[in-house]
């Protein structure tokens, strides 16, 4: 993620994040307590002398915190977390995964395994990478679909273009969208099948031999990847919207529509 983030993107945002964390918190010590609570380090050995690993480095000046040193520390990702926890807006860099990573980490653990094992072999093995976020794909509609309020049930063999389709019909876009959502629809089983039709032909999923031609360039995965991530953010936040928890809605039997606009698309 951090090689995404231009170094020019970067030095902008450093500067946003800067002024909104003073804005915020306003003294050195509660500033220093919100920048700790993203800090990460081992326990320093007594057996060796090299310096304990840090996910940053935290900068002092006269003994306080030199705040915008400690962000040109940080690696992009962290950044960028950081900017969406303080709702600095990034019109320059969508934050797709990490917002993603973030709203699927608790509610669907399995999705969000598989999703960070695809992001890690990227770049080492772009053809798993491939198979392993066509499989989260998959993995996260199956997720929404076991909602009782859904009439379809899915059986566990269907691929993804199918559980596209499934979802597509269930959360009933062409009946409470305008007219345009006809291009939506396609539009997000074109993205699935695409996705399915790389993973089947392209990856080591089913079985391919030396002389297949696999993907071997990291771009490809990037783009399957950043679809996944757009489509997916896409589903969850609408099924959260449209379909809250019967805790959380006075009306357990039927969905509640909100305004278009409350959509954060």
């Amino acid at each position: 993620m951090n090689e995404l983030i231009s170094p020019k993107y970067q030095m902008q945002l450093v500067q946003q994040v800067n002024d909104k964390i003073w804005e915020e918190y306003k003294i050195y010590k509660d500033v220093l307590f919100y920048i700790k609570k993203w800090h990460e380090e081992e326990e320093p050995s007594y057996y060796h002398n090299e310096r304990p690993w840090e996910n940053f480095y935290i900068s002092y000046l006269d003994d306080k915190v030199d705040l915008k040193s400690t962000l040109h520390n940080m690696k992009g990702d962290i950044l960028l977390k950081i900017a969406i926890d303080l709702n600095v807006d990034t019109p320059d860099f969508i934050p797709s995964i990490p917002t993603f990573k973030n709203k699927i980490k608790e509610e669907y653990t399995s999705v969000y395994d598989t999703f960070t094992k695809a992001l890690k072999h990227i770049e080492d093995d772009p053809a798993l990478a491939l198979g392993l976020a066509n499989s989260a794909f998959e993995s996260l509609i199956k997720e929404i679909l076991k909602d009782e309020r859904f009439l379809s049930k899915v059986s566990g063999g269907e691929t993804l273009y199918k559980l596209t389709g499934i979802i597509v019909n269930e959360f009933k876009i062409i009946d409470k969208f305008p007219k345009e959502a006809k291009t939506l629809t396609t539009s997000l089983l074109a993205i699935s099948q695409m996705i399915e039709k790389l993973r089947s032909e392209k990856s080591i999923f089913h079985g391919k031999t030396k002389d297949d031609i696999l993907i071997d360039d990291s771009l490809y995965v990037y783009l399957v990847v950043n679809s996944f991530t757009t489509v997916g953010l896409f589903l969850d936040s609408y099924y959260r919207k449209r379909y809250p928890k019967p805790e959380d809605s006075t009306q357990v039997n039927s969905p509640n529509y909100p305004d278009e606009d409350d959509l954060p698309f």
